[in-house]
């Protein structure tokens, strides 16, 4: 599975020639205006910069190789009553199990780890003030236990909201040599890369590409 980084916490998500963007934004600082062309077009919350599905052209439907699980959680840390509800998903498909955290705003409960199950590349926010902070993200990882890590959410002035922290104090909570910082916006993931693994790779990748 092909994992682009759009901006934010937009993802686009490719397999076997298949498109799904993921919380397509709209207003955030510095990013431009999206033009994107997909199958299908998943968002976590309604909030503007979660759900600009107006910037997203369907293509004409086919048969999806991905399945998706979705996994109630909350905005915030006061069970949705300061900024609503968000919806986790996983994509899974050619044995790849992708999932993107949308903006989570607290710590998973046990209950909501084993609903995500299996992760193979995390997509998590880190910025804080709307969501977890790096602290909290560092969390989520420990609890889900990824292969790979992909942090998003951030301010990388002049992107993104001028309120979030940037990426750097997330980065700064893993071992030495656990971060590669990506020459493009997109990396691909292949399910015989699977097996144990004790600590996850932090993937960051550059924007713009």
């Amino acid at each position: 599975m092909t994992v682009t980084w759009l901006g934010h916490a937009c993802f686009l998500l490719e397999q076997d020639g298949y498109r799904i963007v993921v919380d397509p934004y709209t207003g955030v600082p510095g990013y431009p205006a999206l033009e994107l062309e997909a199958h299908g077009v998943y968002c976590s919350h309604g909030h503007f910069d979660h759900s600009y599905t107006d910037g997203v052209t369907l293509l004409p439907g086919r048969e999806s190789p991905f399945s998706v699980k979705e996994v109630p959680s909350f905005h915030d840390g006061e069970e949705g009553a300061l900024r609503g509800e968000n919806t986790i998903r996983v994509f899974s498909a050619g044995d790849v199990r992708v999932c993107h955290l949308g903006d989570l705003g607290h710590l998973l409960s046990e209950k909501q780890a084993e609903a995500v199950g299996r992760c193979d590349v995390l997509l998590v926010p880190v910025g804080g003030t709307f969501t977890v902070d790096a602290a909290g993200a560092k969390a989520v990882c420990d609890a889900l236990r990824p292969r790979i890590v992909v942090p998003m959410h951030y301010r990388h002035a002049p992107f993104g909201l001028e309120k979030v922290s940037g990426v750097e104090d997330f980065l700064a909570l893993w071992p030495q040599g656990t971060v590669q910082r990506l020459p493009g916006s997109s990396f691909t993931y292949l399910a015989k890369e699977g097996g144990e693994t004790t600590a996850p790779v932090v993937l960051v990748p550059r924007y713009p590409a």
